[in-house]
């Protein structure tokens, strides 16, 4: 039986389901979840992130950890954790750039958050012939560190959804995912059972507020493993910058964009970063935090257009590409403002590579 058929099964027994619970199936279902059995990366698949473009991404980010190791003090051990690491580029790419500095790779203890069984197979491959041996946690929620943490997220907010309420001419309903009469799986409004904190801003009716828990959730976890031993946790992802409506739920395939409810478990479901609601969530647990800042400006920040002139000049022929590629990273009209960048740290010790005023 299909992730479909068996959504339509439980809907029908047991009523209309969050839109967060639909996401969470459809990523997740052990049986058919999209990361969970056919997570398709790249150019050929259903989705690219910033580390397939181009390796300057993740050499930048590998020099940006670099930096806040030596910001941190240099210490002898620490935790390097990348939570949602795809295929291993980024962090092939990041390792390959801090081998700049040996003593940064000797104390790197390489943690790899990943539930998805195949993303785990293709992470070994990528990063099996390093000098840091990774090991795999599946949740970030069950590692507990001994050591300072710098901690890299990259497109990983937009997989941890939110649930949906919509102002209406009678007051607030949630958005829930229901069946209809024919079988097809339909969106709907139900009544809220549940507590629910009122935005803070004026909506009409019709508009969608999004309340992105489980985000909220990553953001204290985020604050609580700098807080407790030291370190910094640098979040990238395409998002909101300020609290405002909006309905942001998507599915792609292929890199087009499909009806969400088309195809569960076959096409790549996310729903927009909230940055306010986690930065939020890391101050009430003691942490500092930056401002976002957009993906454009904070590369730049690291040096990608120095990184860029330094590959065009060693290779000449792949000139035009490395520029198409630090367009695409950069251009407000590409990913450049779009996606943002913040960084959650230990609370008053640390000047944040990238963030500084």
């Amino acid at each position: 039986m299909s992730l479909r058929d068996r959504l339509v099964r439980d809907i029908r027994e047991s009523g209309p389901i969050t839109v967060a619970d639909y996401v969470t199936r459809c990523l997740h279902d052990p049986q058919d979840g999209y990361y969970a059995t056919r997570p398709k990366l790249g150019a050929g698949g259903d989705f690219i992130t910033a580390p397939l473009i181009s390796q300057m991404f993740g050499e930048l980010i590998g020099l940006w950890a670099v930096e806040t190791w030596h910001r941190l003090g240099a210490p002898d051990r620490f935790h390097l954790i990348e939570v949602g690491p795809g295929d291993g580029t980024l962090m092939s790419d990041a390792l390959r750039a801090a081998h700049a500095d040996p003593a940064f790779i000797q104390a790197t203890d390489l943690v790899l958050i990943e539930p998805s069984a195949p993303l785990r197979d293709a992470q070994a491959r990528m990063l099996a012939n390093g000098d840091v041996e990774p090991r795999w946690v599946r949740s970030l929620e069950g590692f507990e560190p001994d050591s300072p943490v710098i901690l890299i997220a990259n497109e990983v907010l937009d997989c941890l959804p939110a649930r949906q309420y919509v102002r209406t001419d009678d007051g607030w309903a949630e958005r829930r995912v229901g069946v209809s009469d024919d079988g097809e799986l339909v969106f709907g409004h139900a009544r809220i059972v549940d507590r629910f904190v009122k935005p803070e801003f004026e909506l009409v009716p019709g508009q969608v507020f999004e309340v992105a828990g489980q985000q909220a959730v990553f953001g204290e976890v985020c604050g609580r493993l700098v807080g407790e031993h030291g370190g910094a946790a640098l979040l990238i992802d395409y998002g909101r910058d300020r609290p405002e409506a909006g309905d942001t739920l998507q599915a792609l395939v292929r890199h087009e964009k499909v009806d969400p409810l088309s195809r569960p478990g076959e096409a790549d479901v996310t729903m927009w970063a909230d940055f306010p609601m986690v930065l939020n969530a890391a101050l009430k647990v003691g942490a500092d935090v930056t401002g976002c800042r957009g993906q454009g400006d904070f590369l730049r920040a690291l040096g990608i257009e120095t990184r860029a002139a330094r590959l065009a000049e060693a290779r000449p022929d792949a000139a035009p590409v490395i520029g198409r590629q630090l367009e695409r990273l950069t251009a407000a009209d590409q990913m450049g403002q779009l996606f943002k960048a913040a960084c959650v740290f230990s609370p008053r010790t640390l000047e944040v590579p990238g963030f500084e005023a």
